[in-house]
Order: C-alpha cells, then structure tokens, then sequence
C-alpha cells in the first residue's frame, strides 16, 4: 500500500482483541521510528516501552484510556538536547518528537496493528513511578494491538476542514 492509502486507512483504535502482539512487531515499530527525520538529526527524544505487567499498571494507572491493550509505547522529549531556531528562539524538541510519533502511529497500521495517539494523561504521575523518563517531557502513549472486529473509526475521524479552509496559496 503506498503513503496516501495508509493515510486514509489509519484511524484511531479504541478496542483491542485479546490476541497479543508479538514483540518482534513492536520491535519492527521501533526501528521505523528512530529513522524518523529530526531538525539537525539532535534526535532530542526517547522511546518507552512498556514490557513487564508492573510497567503496564504504572501506564494504565495514568490513564483510563488504554483501551484494552496490552501493549504500549510512549514518547517524550528533552529540549536541552534540541536543536534551537536561531532568528527567534524556537525549540524544536516537541516537533521532532511528534515527528517520531507519527512515524511510530503510522507503521503500526501498516503492520496491521491499531492504536491511538493517547495524550490525556498523568505526565508528572507517570514519571513519579517510572524514574527513567526523568528529564523528558512526555507527549504520547500509544496503546497497540489488533483491533476488535466491532472497533470502528469515530464518526469525527471523518470531519474534514474543507481545502479552503487548510491551505492558503501564497
């Protein structure tokens, strides 16, 4: 499937099966994301992967929005490794983050795999019970699986600003 098929074919899942993921996907997920482009290749961020059942229920202690999953990355950021725009200032840890991010949201649909951008979450809870994310500014938990076969896109998935309203031609 090319970029623009998998674009249209992602949506955000919010029901998982009860089949596991096997780790050599979730393996394969990261490997994507670390090829994700960053400003000055800084690669100001950090992947977390959530293995073991204590990590799991530090995760979902955090959030009720795990959807069912039983399997979960996360990413966060450092700005003080990031690459800083010098004419006014900006800090480009969160985009290069995001960028990594949606590198890692969209390889697991290509794998046929679901998941959604989870960013309502505890960020201070989460890294008050896992220590190794001191420093990093966490934006995104990914919960992964296969999606139940009644899970399906939200009706908002299909809202769509018109073109008009998107793009301005300079």
């Amino acid at each position: 499937m090319n970029f623009s098929e998998l674009a249209e074919k992602r949506y955000s899942c919010r029901k998982f099966s009860d089949q596991k993921v096997d780790s050599a996907l979730l393996d394969k997920i990261v490997e994507t994301a670390i090829k994700a482009p960053t400003a000055v290749n800084r690669q100001a961020y950090k992947i977390f992967r959530f293995d073991s059942e204590q990590a799991k229920e530090k995760l979902r202690s955090v959030t009720r929005f795990s959807f069912g999953a039983d399997a979960f990355l996360a990413v966060g950021y450092k700005a003080q490794d990031a690459w800083v725009r010098k004419f006014d200032g900006m800090n480009f840890a969160a985009v290069d983050a995001s960028i990594v991010a949606t590198h890692i949201m969209m390889e697991i649909c290509d794998l046929g795999l679901g998941t959604t951008w989870v960013g309502h979450f505890d960020a201070p809870r989460l890294k008050e019970l896992c220590p190794e994310m001191e420093g990093y500014e966490m934006i995104a938990i990914f919960p992964i699986g296969y999606a139940a076969e009644d899970d399906v896109p939200s009706e908002r998935h299909f809202e769509r600003k018109a073109k008009e309203e998107i793009l301005e031609v300079l």
